[in-house]
């Protein structure tokens, strides 16, 4: 089986180049690849790479990701997470290929605090929340076979991650202030690799379950119990961990005005893809204590 794998160099597409190994031959792309475009700012040449290469199945983790950002950018980010992913979607369906692609919990608006499932009405509130969103809806509509998964809090341990900052502010300062009214479920890259290597091996058997699922890790914390957790871990397995911060206050998300709307409810109810899949998706501390261990 031949592999396309978009996005190589983020923290999904690391991940994935390991994992989807033992499923085929990967051959993997990024903005920076040369011989085939990988540049997602380029919806035709990206379409182009796609034919020419002819693969079994296309898995696409190249994404927007600068939420802010995107409110001053709506048209880069709109070709990258939407224009391209639906460029690569037509040319699966002409190939008879498998797409993998991910999208995001800010493609709702963030209310109540019911975990939200795939049937519920999406309602983004920012520029990158729509951008997913029309990705999700121009993947569907090409008629190729297709694998959706909507994710949050996505960590990797390589590069920046939200536990190195507030390990880096903890040293800094004896007091950080963090939200505690934006609730969800850190989820790391390595688990959404595995589980998409997992779910694809089964879909060229059951083509039937093909569609969009939710996967994130299991239970639920704020950015303020999650920043918590980490110092807590760190001290922990690193005792002589020079940590200034004795206190992570609890604050309200208006206290750090951003240009995007954050979803105050980022829960994921992933009992669809569980049950289709045969499969256990572990608590997110499990994840996080994994992940401090190797930055530690």
């Amino acid at each position: 089986m031949n592999i396309l794998l978009f996005g190589k160099g983020g923290q999904i597409g690391w991940e994935l180049q390991r994992s989807l190994s033992v499923l085929g031959q990967v051959t993997a792309l990024d903005r920076g690849s040369t011989g085939h475009c990988g540049d997602f700012a380029d919806p035709a040449g990206v379409a182009a790479a796609v034919r020419a290469l002819r693969p079994d199945v296309i898995v696409n983790a190249a994404a927007y990701t600068a939420v802010d950002r995107a409110e001053s950018e709506p048209g880069r980010a709109h070709t990258v997470n939407a224009t391209t992913p639906g460029a690569i979607a037509q040319e699966a369906a002409r190939l008879d290929a498998w797409l993998v692609h991910y999208s995001s919990d800010y493609v709702f608006d963030g209310s109540g605090t019911r975990p939200w499932v795939e049937t519920d009405a999406p309602a983004p509130l920012s520029v990158y929340g729509r951008s997913k969103l029309e990705g999700e809806q121009l993947i569907a509509q090409s008629g190729a076979r297709h694998l959706i998964l909507r994710t949050s809090w996505v960590y990797a341990a390589r590069g920046g991650n939200f536990a190195r900052t507030m390990l880096r502010l903890a040293r800094e300062r004896e007091r950080l202030e963090v939200v505690d009214d934006q609730w969800g479920a850190p989820t790391g890259a390595d688990l959404l690799a595995d589980v998409t290597a997992h779910a694809l091996r089964q879909l060229l058997q059951r083509p039937q379950d093909a569609g969009l699922y939710h996967c994130a890790a299991a239970g639920e914390t704020s950015w303020n119990g999650y920043a918590k957790y980490v110092l807590e871990q760190a001290r922990l397995a690193q005792p002589a961990l020079e940590i200034r911060a004795t206190e992570v206050a609890a604050v309200p998300s208006h206290a750090f005005p951003t240009p995007a709307a954050r979803p105050h409810n980022s829960r994921l109810n992933t009992h669809a893809l569980q049950t289709r899949f045969g499969l256990s998706l572990p608590p997110w501390q499990q994840g996080v204590a994994r992940m401090l261990a190797e930055i530690l």
